[in-house]
């Protein structure tokens, strides 16, 4: 049989990520993590000597972080991690408000009964996250992880991959403050009465209700990070 006839196809060689991407991820997550303060100094020297890697890799990903608004780049002084002033906080915020209330509503109208009881299951690993009694930290961190599970899966329910990749970007820069507004006496609890009053609404498949009440939550979130 021909090579033309034959159902065989050649198997696929993928190209390795890229140095500096994975170089990028390292930085961002210390920069989450606040290992990397806002308004810290990079020490370019110091981390490519930690990761074994030369300056130029290193210099790549901090232009993808810079691009994310998590680093900014001085003339002459290098690179610092991003400081977020409060009106950079409130037009992130008024952003993510926009975009996600109406991929909310968007999710009233069209989610299957499969896709909102995914959502259920999210709420529910939300409420289990927030149970008294835990290390007030770790309460924290996996209440913001399951948290983003919830906003990530709504998005991709929604299905427009435009509004993903600006919501994605926006979120990045809300993470260097997010952990500070979580920690604010009555925030988790606050938020999870919001996130219930979401729920109860795409459950009602109420679309305009909905976009509302993520509205709400975001400013109530908002409030609590000034």
């Amino acid at each position: 049989m021909s090579a033309l006839m034959s159902d065989a196809r050649p198997a696929v060689s993928l190209a390795p990520r890229p140095l500096y991407e994975e170089v990028a991820e390292l930085l961002r997550q210390r920069i989450f993590k606040r290992e990397l303060e806002p308004g810290s100094w990079i020490d370019e020297l110091k981390i490519a000597e930690e990761f074994g890697i030369s300056r130029t890799p290193l210099r790549e990903a901090l232009k993808v972080l810079a691009a994310e608004g998590l680093v900014t780049m001085k003339v002459r002084r290098g690179a610092y991690v991003t400081e977020v002033s409060q009106q950079d906080l409130a037009d992130v915020y008024h952003l993510l408000s926009l975009l996600e209330s109406d991929a909310a509503g968007v999710v009233a109208t069209k989610a299957t009964d499969a896709e909102i009881k995914e959502l259920q299951a999210l709420h529910k690993a939300l409420e289990a996250a927030a149970k008294p009694g835990k290390d007030k930290a770790a309460t924290t961190d996996q209440f913001f992880a399951v948290n983003e599970k919830f906003h990530m899966r709504l998005l991709e329910i929604a299905n427009n991959r435009w509004r993903d990749q600006m919501v994605a970007d926006l979120r990045k820069v809300m993470k260097l403050n997010r952990h500070n507004s979580l920690l604010k006496t009555g925030r988790i609890e606050e938020s999870l009465a919001e996130h219930r009053a979401i729920m109860d609404a795409l459950a009602a498949r109420d679309p305009a209700l909905t976009a509302q009440r993520m509205a709400e939550h975001f400013a109530n979130g908002l409030a609590a990070a000034e």
